[in-house]
């Protein structure tokens, strides 16, 4: 565990220093995301585009990763291919700022999936080692921006579990530490269903 633990503080302390370079500024971020605006709304919360991710209000310094990983190709995402390729770490530093600016997104939680959902995100389940993911994405679906952990309240249900569903295949494999792998591998479809529902619908202020 504690080599774990460990794994964990240096490969945020490695994202951490790459990403300080760069500091972005949200205002010029704005007419950077002319383009992004087609899938993702000019809040970044429109998602006109089916898969596309809510963007406001999340943390600048998780949105400013995966930019870059989705450029140089450790993120691969269809529908953003080649969008970011004439981009340079300034403008998607901008980016990330204008977005981590906006309002977060609101989501409601499906019922059916409260119990379940609630469950594993506030306790885990320990029979099979799984963690509760409130441990690193507050109990209110925050995140924890200096750790660069994503803020999971009000986004859209199905992204979110297209995400998980990826990280317990392999197919995302951009998680520092393989923490999201080795975790959501252990969980079944009606587990991930039930969080992805469950998070949507939590408030983080």
């Amino acid at each position: 565990m504690n080599r774990f633990i460990l794994a964990v503080m240096l490969g945020l302390a490695f994202n951490t220093a790459a990403q300080a370079q760069v500091i972005g500024d949200a205002d010029a971020g704005s007419a950077k995301t002319v383009v992004c605006a087609a899938c993702h709304g000019s809040d970044g919360n429109a998602m006109l585009v089916p898969g596309a991710a809510k963007l406001g209000g999340q943390h600048e310094k998780y949105l400013l990763k995966q930019l870059q990983e989705i450029k140089n190709g450790d993120r691969p995402i269809p529908l953003m291919a080649g969008q970011l390729t004439n981009l340079n770490d300034q403008d998607l530093a901008d980016i990330a700022a204008y977005y981590a600016a906006q309002e977060t997104p609101l989501g409601v939680a499906q019922e059916a999936a409260l119990d379940l959902g609630q469950s594993l995100y506030r306790a885990g389940n320990p029979d099979i080692g799984v963690a509760a993911c409130s441990a690193c994405h507050s109990p209110t679906g925050a995140g924890n921006a200096g750790a660069g952990y994503p803020a999971l309240s009000g986004q859209d249900s199905g992204y979110t579990e297209t995400q998980l569903r990826a990280f317990r295949d392999g197919s995302r494999n951009n998680d520092v530490s393989e923490v999201m792998r080795s975790l959501v591998g252990r969980l079944n479809d009606m587990e991930i269903q039930a969080l992805a529902s469950y998070v949507s619908g939590l408030r983080s202020e």
